[in-house]
């Protein structure tokens, strides 16, 4: 289907980095992927949405933590992320969601 992908994704040229897209983000686990029903109508955030809004890890700790009590998610898949964020850092996560996200990404 994309004969020349791998020899496009190797090239190394001045015009590659203009057709090339940074990912600097990490799920995983993919049923956390965004579940997002029309525009955003009946959206209910998961934990990754939570940590996207936070600045610190102090801040992502505590919404692991709180989540994780509540029994929201479970223990292994906390200490995955845990992991992912000593590792990793907070925007590893995503990038992050600033107040209004889903006001401007829905178009309301």
């Amino acid at each position: 289907m994309f004969p020349h992908l791998a020899k496009e994704m190797e090239e190394d040229d001045e015009n590659s980095d203009e057709h090339r897209i940074q990912v600097n983000s990490v799920r995983s686990n993919l049923e956390t992927q965004e579940k997002i029903s029309g525009k955003y109508g009946t959206f209910m955030p998961d934990v990754i949405d939570f940590i996207r809004r936070c600045d610190t890890e102090k801040q992502v700790k505590e919404i692991i933590d709180y989540l994780e009590k509540r029994g929201e998610i479970t223990h292994d898949y906390a200490l995955k992320l845990r992991k992912q964020l000593r590792e990793k850092g907070v925007r590893s996560f995503g990038t992050k969601k600033e107040e209004g996200y889903y006001f401007k990404q829905g178009g309301f």
